[in-house]
């Protein structure tokens, strides 16, 4: 659908209790959606495959009467972002605002709002649960039944997902957080109020990363004295296997190479007792499942999978992809199903749109593999216990983050991040609203 189009598409009203309702397809605040006075805002927002910007457009206002408006003092770029950038996620449209991890400062808030005020400092959950549905009662929130109107995505997947900020129509058309401000739907149940003694600079992280890394692990079910292999070496990666030893594995071996083979060093740099393994730099004639196998006899108990199906490998899943045939190749999974002991469990975070070809299924029932689906990580089942774990000092997320860059710098850094270049592992992207740098995390840099 054109950009045109996108600024009239018809609001979805979708029943919450009795009288309640959420709009979606709220993906850029233009017309009647942004700030009546006519205020401006910076935000960042898709413009075509490998190209974004930075625009000024309308501020967002309350819409929805349990909308709550946040202005924004700290956002991110994640991996799931590039798959945006590079035109792969469906209904993306130009002038889509990106971003689906911020935190900020409440500014306003709808009359049905009752658990946050205006001054409240939160952090925002990446799904938009409407905190009452099935699945949310049960904890369940990315799988909201209220938040998603999307026909294709529940025809494509069998099932609802929730809404998500900054992630095309097929996740409902929300405008994200790489902006000034952002309208979060349901703010009662989307924001979680933050303590004075977690600054932004940590909390931030609660809103995806942090969840979905513990997410990983422990609904693949790591336990005391498994042997975990994780392929990617991104912050997904490294927080997987920081909660992995947490969780009692015995022996974590992570996973990466090419562009991103000197975030193994990172990594490690980090987490000394990890061991690395660089598939760039396997002697001849060896694969990732060869070397392994190897290194632990037998294959590891768990395979965690925190890149994406995105990225091919071979040239059948090259030009299946380029051509259309798929819409994710099957290599790395292929290789957590083979690298695995016998009736071991390979869990799936890293993100998969569609179809695949060329799946190994008989590996699967011939030997008892457990192959876990993640799904997107329901946040809000986890960030109090993250929360607390920030404030004991049992986690620290500054140990992933590198830089500290302007939301101005946006295109610059989307740029960078896809190529793995700058040495950015994960960062922390300030507004005219933010803080000055806590001490002790990154200093303010020009990209």
């Amino acid at each position: 659908m054109a950009a045109t189009q996108a600024a009239n598409l018809v609001e979805k009203a979708i029943g919450h209790g009795d009288n309640a309702t959420v709009t979606t397809d709220v993906s850029n605040y233009a017309g009647e959606h942004g700030q009546e006075t006519g205020e401006k805002i910076k935000a960042t927002i898709w413009q075509g495959k490998n190209q974004v910007e930075v625009v000024e457009m309308a501020k967002p206002r309350v819409i929805d009467e349990d909308d709550v408006l946040v202005k924004v003092t700290g956002s991110t770029i994640c991996g799931s972002d590039l798959h945006l950038y590079h035109g792969v996620i469906p209904q993306l449209e130009k002038g889509d605002v990106l971003g689906h991890e911020f935190c900020g400062v409440v500014e306003s808030v709808g009359p049905g709002a009752k658990k946050v005020t205006v001054g409240d400092r939160v952090v925002a959950s990446f799904p938009i649960a409407c905190g009452d549905c099935r699945n949310c009662r049960r904890q369940l929130t990315s799988q909201c039944d209220r938040t998603n109107q999307n026909s294709i995505a529940n025809a494509l997947y069998g099932n609802r997902t929730a809404g998500m900020f900054g992630y095309s129509h097929f996740t409902g058309g929300f405008a994200g957080g790489q902006a000034e401000y952002v309208r979060v739907p349901y703010g009662d149940v989307n924001l979680l109020p933050l303590p004075d003694d977690v600054p932004d600079e940590k909390a931030l992280y609660l809103s995806d990363v942090l969840a979905t890394s513990y997410h990983c692990v422990v609904d693949t079910g790591v336990q005391k004295g498994d042997v975990v292999a994780v392929w990617g070496a991104g912050p997904i990666g490294q927080m997987v296997s920081s909660f992995s030893f947490a969780e009692g594995a015995s022996r974590v071996i992570l996973i990466d190479g090419g562009e991103g083979a000197w975030r193994l060093d990172f990594v490690k740099s980090k987490i000394p007792k990890l061991e690395v393994l660089d598939f760039t730099n396997l002697p001849r004639g060896e694969s990732i499942t060869s070397q392994l196998k190897k290194i632990v006899p037998g294959g590891p108990d768990v395979a965690l999978d925190c890149t994406s199906g995105e990225y091919a490998k071979g040239w059948a899943h090259y030009f299946e992809l380029l051509l259309g045939m798929e819409t994710d190749t099957s290599e790395m999974l292929n290789e957590m199903i083979t690298a695995v002991r016998p009736f071991g469990r390979v869990g799936i975070t890293g993100i998969y749109a569609g179809y695949t070809n060329h799946f190994n299924i008989g590996a699967i029932m011939q030997t008892g593999i457990r192959l876990i689906g993640n799904g997107q990580a329901p946040v809000h089942k986890y960030w109090k216990h993250l929360l607390e774990l920030i404030q004991k000092g049992e986690i620290e997320p500054l140990d992933m983050v590198t830089h500290r860059v302007r939301l101005e710098d946006m295109d610059r850094l989307y740029e960078l991040f896809a190529h793995r270049e700058g040495g950015i592992q994960k960062v922390f992207v300030q507004t005219k609203h933010s803080a000055h740098p806590l001490s002790g995390s990154p200093v303010l840099v020009d990209l």
